[in-house]
This record gives structure tokens, sequence and C-alpha cells, in this order.
């Protein structure tokens, strides 16, 4: 994993969207403060580093809005399994 692109998809105004419709859809409240918060924690899923960092180095725009680097099923496995971790007992809310 690279920090650095870990770093540019924490800012990826294009992939916070994209995880707010995601959260959205799974009944969490205030999505676009849950996704900003927790955009950090999904950056670093396992394989979204590889597939932005192919996508920068390849010269596609915009690698956050593209359902071919960063997919829906992506997205919604990881806000389920940190929605999951959130609600864990005891669990940091952030």
């Amino acid at each position: 994993m690279s920090y650095r692109t870990q770093a540019i998809m924490s800012r990826d105004l294009f992939l916070r969207e994209r995880i707010s419709a995601c959260a959205a859809t799974q009944d969490i409240p205030d999505v676009q403060f849950w996704a900003q918060s927790n955009q950090w924690h999904l950056a670093a899923e396992p394989g979204w580093d590889d597939a932005y960092a192919y996508a920068m180095d390849s010269g596609i725009g915009e690698p956050g809005n593209r359902g071919d680097v960063i997919n829906d099923t992506m997205i919604l496995s990881a806000v389920q399994a940190r929605a999951a971790q959130l609600a864990e007992p005891g669990a940091p809310q952030a």
C-alpha cells in the first residue's frame, strides 16, 4: 500500500460522493459526514490502492469517479464492513 495513494484517495471528492451514495443505501445516518469521517479507512481497503495507483499511472482522469477503477461492489463491501466494525460494542465512532 502506498501512503501517497491512500492520501490522494482520502481527498477524492468523487469517491466521497460514491461512498455517500452507498452509505445511503445502507441506512447509515448523515451519509456525507459518515463518508468524510471514514474515507481514510476505506482508502486503505485491500485492492483500492493498486487500482487507484494504476489508474493514476495510466493517465486515467478522475479515478474516484470511475466504476472501472474502484467499482461499486468494492465500495459496498468496504462500507458494510466499516459500518459493522463501528457497530461493535466499544468501537470508536469515527
